[in-house]
């Protein structure tokens, strides 16, 4: 079971959509949710947690045919993050702190392999011209209502974002090469994500309700609305996890 959890073997998918909205908090309220050998990536003394809504198509192992993969909804909740290695070199990436998914199948074969914390979600995505509206209830509670409008055009960043402009919003504009998910020996399973042609465009954010935000730590802490981007038919792979501590290889 531990070997599975290493994120064994390079997986491939197509993500056909993703929207990642990033939100602001302050550097003191997300570092303790981070655990030892994990720093948060700051911009102004504010740390980001992103959600990504991905619309995932043929998710299989590397070799695997396209009919035998996986297609299913994903919403990831991760902190922007920075790992220092043997040889000075700084990681930016993602902690991720849950995952939700339309599929029961892939909750199982998730939380088998990942340490992502799956759970399944019932999911509803209306849309009406270039406005989507997804939302995700988990046994009876609304987990996530988000309205998005991506029109195109000279749209501005969410009022009230820590960022002067969009330029620089997109270096907190998930997903990340890399990810980070702490074992129980303090070392962290490094995993790198490489994609071709990885260009957000801004979409604009019309409302959100995220019950995460809601529960401690993060309860009574206004989150700011930092960035809102997507992308589509983006070609992805994962490659095989490697076991890391906090300054080198394990």
């Amino acid at each position: 079971m531990d070997f599975l959890k290493r994120h064994p073997f390079p997986v491939v998918a197509t993500l056909e959509r993703v929207l990642a909205i990033s939100f602001a908090y302050p550097e003191k309220t997300l570092q303790p949710m981070l655990p030892p050998g994990l720093e948060l990536d700051t911009y102004d003394g504010l740390g980001f947690i992103t959600i990504a809504l991905v619309w995932t198509r043929n998710l299989r192992p590397l070799g695997f045919p396209a009919a035998l993969g996986q297609d299913f909804f994903l919403a990831g909740y991760r902190i922007f993050t920075r790992f220092q290695t043997a040889s000075g070199r700084c990681l930016r990436g993602l902690k991720i702190i849950g995952s939700e998914t339309d599929q029961r199948r892939m909750v199982h074969l998730g939380n088998l392999m990942t340490g992502y914390a799956y759970r399944h979600v019932n999911l509803s995505i209306e849309t009406d011209g270039t406005r989507t509206h997804v939302r995700t209830n988990c046994k009876g509670s609304r987990s996530l209502d988000l309205r998005i409008d991506d029109r195109g055009g000279d749209i501005p960043l969410p009022t009230g974002s820590p960022f002067p402009d969009w330029r620089t919003a997109r270096r907190f504009a998930g997903p990340m090469p890399f990810t980070f998910s702490p074992r129980k020996d303090g070392a962290f399973v490094v995993v790198e994500g490489t994609r071709d042609d990885w260009t957000p465009r801004p979409i604009a954010l019309e409302s959100w309700q995220v019950a995460l935000f809601d529960q401690p730590p993060l309860q009574g802490i206004a989150p700011i609305a930092a960035n809102a981007f997507a992308v589509d038919q983006i070609p992805y792979r994962w490659q095989r996890g490697r076991i890391m501590k906090a300054g080198g290889p394990a």
